[in-house]
């Protein structure tokens, strides 16, 4: 049974029980959840040397890193010692977006070497394929998408992003409004192209009972991507994204009847004004699933610093209900990420995240800023840098004064506000 199946028999799963502990709630809220689709437990029944884990409503809110490999940048090494900064960085998921080298090969060693839930998007193994064998992306079958989301479940990914919302109908919607920048999604692309060429409708929306059926077989979660996200503010929440939005979530409620658990996949570029009632749409149109947000970027001019204005972006968007955030890092817009790139990016999605959960109320989250208070008014600098989201960097930082000792550090010295508070007079 699926972690949906057995949430609806009154059941609590080993996952739900450990992601109940790793939540610090009781099983049954996970369960509860579960049932009623505003959490997902995620893990690929194929995939057990991992720990679930669960993402939703009144849970942390989680943060993912992409990595993988380009054509220009195909370098396993590489990327698996970026899959360590992840895990240091304390990173919730790994999304594996290879579309460089030996795709599946580069997807395995990653999924071995992982301690962390893997996303992928199986298209653009599918796509990849194509062109290796010297065929155009368009020419793809139908059989070919699906051949690639069941290898992937094969291989233990634990979710899966799917453009199943770029229809005829959604990708019109774009085309009679207009865009600035048009369809910025290699997944959405890919699927447009393929229709306007082949005269057919997306496959992933046709045939979207096979899709069903391959993801509940591994128990996989489906990420409904947002193949039509705005590429820049000018063009958010535009008729293409809401309709696109729409379709998913009827596609939602098909997946829960099938037993099959759903995220959905947020906009990327979204001025501040517009991030509240991006977030409310999903949650009334999805039927309270999951939201995963790539950012969201409210500024189109900050290119080599989009992890803080995606940081901006994500705590706003948390804060009003998201669940999930996907990191963006320092290179957004400009290369593939370097090691560097990817801790800058999770650091600040974390900070997003920890920002948001004090405003949701999360469990333990405003208990650590408290201890945080307590550490610094003792000039408890061991605790302060274990405390911290990034302990490297703290530790790094700190000098302690010399004209004020232990009790203060070089920006005031002897003339610490704190130090003198504690001064008898």
């Amino acid at each position: 049974m699926t972690q949906l199946e057995t949430a609806r028999e009154n059941k609590i799963s080993e996952e739900m029980e450990i992601c109940a502990g790793q939540e610090g709630v009781d099983p049954e809220f996970i369960r509860k959840g579960v049932e009623d689709g505003n959490i997902v437990v995620i893990r690929n029944s194929k995939h057990t040397s991992v720990l679930p884990i669960a993402i939703g409503k009144g849970l942390k809110t989680k943060v993912n890193a992409n990595i993988g490999t380009s054509k220009d940048r195909s370098d396993l090494d590489l990327e698996l010692k970026k899959l360590k900064v992840c895990v240091a960085a304390r990173a919730d998921t790994i999304m594996d977006l290879s579309t460089g080298g030996d795709i599946r090969a580069i997807r395995k060693a990653i999924i071995s070497q992982s301690s962390l839930i893997i996303g992928t998007v199986p298209i653009y193994q599918a796509a990849a394929n194509m062109l290796n064998s010297g065929r155009a992306i368009v020419d793809m079958s139908a059989d070919d998408m699906f051949e690639a989301i069941e290898e992937h479940g094969e291989d233990g990914v634990d979710f899966i992003t799917v453009h199943c919302g770029v229809t005829k109908r959604s990708v019109g919607c774009i085309e009679d409004e207009g865009r600035l920048l048009g369809i910025v999604s290699r997944g959405g692309t890919f699927l447009s192209k393929w229709m306007e060429c082949n005269k057919k409708e997306n496959p992933l929306y046709e045939q979207y009972d096979r899709l069903l059926e391959i993801a509940k077989a591994y128990d996989m979660v489906l990420s409904l991507g947002d193949g039509l996200r705005p590429g820049c503010i000018a063009d958010a929440t535009d008729r293409g994204q809401v309709e696109e939005l729409i379709l998913l979530g009827e596609l939602t409620k098909r997946a829960r009847d099938c037993g099959v658990q759903v995220m959905i996949e947020g906009p990327g570029h979204v001025p501040i004004k517009e991030i509240r009632a991006n977030v409310q749409l999903e949650k009334s149109l999805c039927h309270g699933a999951p939201f995963y947000v790539l950012g969201p970027i409210p500024t189109d001019i900050a290119p080599g610093y989009d992890h803080i204005t995606a940081a901006i972006g994500g705590a706003i968007a948390a804060s009003e209900g998201a669940d999930f955030l996907c990191y963006v890092t320092p290179s957004e817009h400009l290369r593939l990420p370097t090691i560097e790139d990817v801790k800058e990016g999770i650091i600040a999605s974390r900070i997003a995240a920890h920002i948001a959960d004090i405003a949701k109320g999360v469990h333990g989250a405003l208990e650590k800023d408290l201890l945080m208070a307590k550490y610094r008014d003792e000039f408890n600098w061991a605790e302060q840098i274990k405390l911290s989201i990034d302990p490297e960097k703290t530790e790094a930082f700190l000098e302690k004064s010399e004209s004020a000792g232990d009790e203060g550090c070089t920006m005031c010295g002897e003339f610490c506000a704190i130090k003198l508070g504690k001064t008898k007079k």
